[in-house]
């Protein structure tokens, strides 16, 4: 199984890297897993519209260029569908048990995911309407991964 995470801009805190480290290295014994990075497109501060538009279809362009046919796109969205950790877990199963080794997520910059990466994604999920730094979103995201192999194991881990 490959589990790959991509992710507008670079990842600059220490300890970001040193939890995703940790739980990535807790992974290897499931999966290949890895972070893929794509610029994130610099922007002024106030933008029109039509710049945020663009900015976002920029960085969409990259993040499309690093996903396969055959991979199965999470998309990282506020108005996606929230899951349970156990909820999660189980539609990892069934992925891989209907024949997707290859699963992705993606999570946008700081305007978001363009709509051509949503269009591409086979599902959105959502971590709840809380806005949070694409940044530790990786380190949330990354555990959340780890959780549910680790309850797919029937492991004490999630309690």
């Amino acid at each position: 199984m490959n589990i790959k995470i991509i992710g507008v801009g670079k990842l600059k805190e220490k300890y970001f890297k040193q939890g995703i480290e940790e739980y990535a290295k807790r992974l290897s014994r499931f999966c290949k897993f890895e972070i893929v990075e794509v610029p994130d497109e610099k922007a002024p501060e106030s933008l029109s519209q039509a710049q945020m538009d663009d900015v976002m279809a920029k960085e969409g362009e990259r993040i499309l260029g690093k996903i396969k046919d055959r991979e199965y796109v999470y998309a990282l969205a506020i108005k996606g569908k929230e899951r349970s950790s156990e909820e999660f877990a189980k539609e990892i199963a069934q992925l891989t048990t209907y024949g997707h080794s290859d699963i992705t997520f993606v999570i946008g910059g700081s305007l978001g995911l363009a709509p051509e990466v949503l269009k591409r994604a086979n599902t959105q999920i959502s971590f709840g309407r809380f806005t949070l730094p694409h940044q530790l979103m990786r380190l949330v995201l990354t555990e959340q991964v780890y959780r549910a192999f680790m309850i797919n194991e029937g492991s004490p881990y999630h309690k």
